[in-house]
């Protein structure tokens, strides 16, 4: 089979390998490119921060040792000067600061182990600074050139009487030789993750195509007898409410196709006899009866009544087919349960009471439930057509509607031959009883209509029966 250049797989690895070359894009313009801005950025910041800290506590007897631990920990340098330019006090990153002046200020003897040290000179440029802080204006400034950032700002330096001059520099470009280690090593990490990355994307995308290829197979043969292709489910959700999707589709093509197959094998003999006798009796009509006024009217009258006998196997078909393969819930309203069986009852009465027929009404008033009017006085007509159909001797069917336990309960009864009690689970299959009944029926869906229609209202269908004494035919549906 011949690949696709633009397979879900490929496209999903396209995908991939160009999220990693991004991400990697971007990790090397931070750690190149922009990486001494940042890093100077940071330097500069904390270089302010320091000298706010040093001037929040200069004022106070440990003030020196506070300098000591912020040169440490920032990598500057201090200089504490009086307006001058003599040192105070200094510190870096290496050593500590030492007062000066003989070991004293202000009077008050030095500790002993500060005079045995050494003092940092200060740096050539501090005279540009200390103008550039008093032509300021507002007691502080900042130098800058291309290695050295300088801050600098007044503050009250404990055990002098006057303000003294606050001096922090640091080293900016500082990352230059590590800014090419980062580079060499980034070669590195990026040639070793391209190839874990692609190696990784190619399973991943493998792992992502391949039910989604398991998905097309199973749709392109929903039209065949083998629809089934297995899915391991779990994989997510969205896929899996796709394959369920395509089952519940390929369960309703198979119902369909079933039915077809059983119109086409039970059906066709229907409407052949039917279509048989009014070609039959039209020939007799047109070559031998046809002078013959009496036999003319009785021949006509066979062709009526098989057209008729014809419509209504067509129409039960198309009834019967249009609720097997509806997919939403009948329009539901509320509907008078009492009128509907009453009307359907009455119809009944008047049609068939001149050929003798008796009808004993039992139904309850006012029963009201959720459900579609038309669907359920077709149910109702087709359980009286059949009660009549299979009426006994005496001609009798019972009409009851009655209600309990939340159920209205619909009963059409006769005093016909009965039902086998190997067949009372299967009268409601199609087309059962048109062939095992002898053709008592129209087409063998009456009873499979009732049944698909109640199922629709959520009830359900019973029969029971004894042969030789009647039959009872049950809808029992929810109540409102």
């Amino acid at each position: 089979m011949k690949r696709k250049t633009r397979s879900f797989q490929r496209k999903l690895l396209g995908f991939f390998l160009f999220f990693t070359a991004v991400i990697f894009a971007v990790l090397w313009l931070l750690q190149t490119v922009f990486l001494q801005r940042f890093y100077n950025g940071m330097v500069i910041r904390n270089t302010v921060k320091a000298a706010e800290k040093i001037a929040s506590k200069s004022d106070t007897s440990e003030i020196t040792d506070y300098i000591d631990e912020l040169s440490r920990d920032n990598s500057v340098l201090v200089f504490v000067t009086d307006t001058e330019g003599n040192i105070l006090y200094s510190a870096d990153e290496y050593k500590k600061g030492h007062l000066i002046r003989g070991g004293e200020m202000n009077g008050a003897k030095a500790d002993p182990r500060e005079e045995r040290g050494h003092y940092r000179e200060l740096p050539d440029s501090y005279d540009v600074f200390l103008s550039e802080l008093v032509e300021s204006g507002n007691d502080s400034a900042e130098w800058q050139t291309d290695d050295m950032y300088i801050y600098g700002r007044y503050i009250s330096f404990f055990g002098c009487e006057d303000d003294a001059v606050l001096y922090i520099g640091t080293t900016l470009n500082a990352v230059g030789s590590t800014a090419r280690i980062i580079r060499i090593q980034l070669i590195w990490v990026t040639l070793l993750s391209v190839v874990i990355g692609a190696v990784l994307a190619w399973f991943m995308s493998r792992s992502f195509s391949k039910p989604v290829a398991q998905l097309t197979e199973k749709a392109h043969r929903l039209g065949g007898n083998d629809g089934s292709t297995d899915l391991r489910e779990g994989f997510c959700s969205e896929l899996d409410e796709l394959n369920s999707a395509l089952d519940s589709t390929a369960e309703k093509l198979k119902k369909s196709q079933e039915f077809q197959n059983e119109l086409l094998a039970n059906v066709s003999h229907d409407l052949r006899t039917p279509l048989t006798m009014i070609k039959g009796y039209a020939e007799m009509i047109r070559d031998i009866s046809r002078t013959d006024e009496k036999q003319c009217a009785e021949d006509v009258a066979v062709i009526v009544e098989e057209t008729d006998r014809l419509t209504a196997l067509v129409n039960e078909i198309l009834e019967y087919s249009e609720l097997q393969m509806t997919d939403a819930e009948l329009a539901m309203s509320d509907v008078d349960l009492s009128e509907t069986v009453r009307t359907v009852a009455d119809s009944f009465g008047k049609l068939y009471s001149k050929e003798g027929y008796t009808f004993e009404l039992h139904i309850a008033e006012g029963v009201r439930i959720s459900g579609n009017a038309s669907r359920l006085q077709r149910a109702v007509y087709n359980l009286m057509d059949n009660a009549v159909r299979h009426a006994g001797a005496d001609k009798w069917t019972g009409v009851t509607l009655r209600t309990g336990d939340g159920k209205a309960v619909i009963e059409i009864s006769d005093h016909g031959e009965g039902i086998p009690a190997e067949e009372l689970g299967r009268i409601w299959d199609k087309y059962y009883t048109k062939r095992q009944r002898h053709g008592m029926g129209v087409s063998g869906l009456g009873l499979a209509i009732v049944k698909q229609t109640v199922t629709l209202h959520r009830g359900r269908c019973e029969a029971v029966s004894e042969p030789g004494s009647g039959s009872t035919f049950r809808i029992i549906l929810n109540c409102e």
